[in-house]
């Protein structure tokens, strides 16, 4: 679809206001405003539940180019509140590409300003702090009226998002065992075990070894289909089912997901987990991590900017390996909130924030970043089979 080029106000709450052109709907939306490093991944990144709520930023100047398709969604919706570009590329080019950006945006109700300096943008909010906005296309408020609609937003600090992402019913992930497929080209001189449908080559899927729940607080797809791929079975929950009822299903593990908002303000969800300590192994990612740091009895704190993109630095201090992965959050836990049978295992190393932990005594551990990238980097991707390990070795 053909878009008019309309002008369009990003509003910050301290005032500043950015004028820029109309993409994606018309309409107007507040949140938080934050910045992604990630040169691709755009749509995994709208579709990830854990942006619910917030407006994003990419610093990579051009956005769109390579379109949207129907395979590369982290969820059914896109879950930002708004998207802030430099140039947006209205042809895009991909035997993939299903629709443009711009008319995949205005069928999601979401809208999109493009024509911003983002990384001066960036700088700003690198410099003072992530904080409220409000991005405006449809005309209805003047550049006063937006700064005050961005001041009267709720911030993020006491957010409740999962319960707006966590899937109300349960379900058994890929039962038929052909979402999770990873897409290849066969070289016929490789002995290579490949299943094809409609002409298409997928790798073969392992076996499954063990049969796990896991916690949906605003799970993202690649992880689903990063477990299969590693064995297991998964039965997706609601973020709202109580551990009895978990445990009455026997399962060989626990997985707590990804997901938006502040993990402080989930005290239903830490008393769940906390029943669960050293029934059964666990592993958490991210938001799951932090709520593993609340059911420990630990703390978390709000990041000043967040870590989001494709290239932060993390340590393993088990054995000093130096892994670029992929992450997205705006909260962290707090080290020295602790007990003592928790052992930190990963730091990050541009502000050596706490990026992985494990019990000391019971099969749990977890990390603050995303193993199953999408997008980013795939360094970390083994956190899947220590999953797997760990529930042999409990078994």
């Amino acid at each position: 679809m053909a878009r008019t080029r309309q002008q369009a106000i990003l509003a910050l709450e301290d005032g500043t206001v950015y004028e820029g052109i109309a993409f994606g709907a018309a309409t107007t939306q507040s949140g938080e405003i934050c910045f992604n490093t990630s040169m691709t991944g755009y749509q995994e990144i709208l579709t990830d539940p854990s942006y619910r709520g917030q407006i994003m930023t990419m610093t990579c100047p051009l956005i769109g180019n390579y379109g949207v398709n129907e395979v590369d969604c982290e969820s059914d919706a896109v879950h930002v509140r708004g998207f802030v570009i430099e140039e947006l590329c209205d042809v895009p080019s991909s035997w993939r590409s299903s629709q443009s950006l711009h008319d995949y945006l205005d069928q999601s109700g979401v809208p999109g300003i493009e024509g911003i300096d983002t990384r001066a943008l960036t700088k700003k909010l690198r410099d003072v702090g992530t904080m409220r906005a409000t991005l405006t296309t449809d005309g209805s408020l003047s550049a006063d009226e937006a700064v005050k609609a961005a001041q009267d937003a709720a911030p993020m600090a006491g957010s409740d998002f999962v319960k707006e992402v966590s899937t109300e019913e349960n379900f058994l992930w890929d039962p038929e065992n052909t979402l999770s497929r990873r897409w290849t080209v066969v070289n016929p001189s490789v002995d290579t075990v490949f299943e094809e449908t409609d002409g298409e080559q997928y790798e073969t899927l392992p076996p499954v070894q063990h049969k796990i729940v896991a916690y949906d607080f605003g799970l993202k797809r690649n992880i689903l289909r990063s477990l299969r791929r590693a064995g297991f079975e998964v039965e997706v929950v609601n973020s709202r089912t109580p551990a009895a009822e978990v445990l009455a299903k026997n399962p060989d593990g626990i997985f707590l997901s990804n997901g938006p908002g502040d993990p402080a303000s989930l005290d239903y969800i830490h008393a769940e987990v906390k029943q669960l300590i050293g029934q059964k192994p666990i592993f958490g990612i991210c938001l799951g991590h932090q709520i593993l740091a609340h059911a420990f009895g630990g703390e978390t704190f709000k990041l000043k900017f967040g870590h989001r993109g494709g290239n932060h630095p993390v340590k393993d201090l088990r054995d000093g390996k130096i892994s670029i992965t992929s992450q997205n959050h705006g909260f962290a836990v707090k080290g020295d909130s602790l007990p003592e049978e928790i052992e930190v295992t990963h730091v990050n190393l541009n502000d050596e924030t706490v990026e992985g932990m494990k019990h000391r005594e019971h099969p749990i551990f977890s990390v603050q970043y995303h193993p199953e990238a999408a997008p980013g980097p795939s360094d970390a991707s083994y956190f899947f089979e220590e999953f797997s390990e760990l529930i042999g070795n409990f078994k």
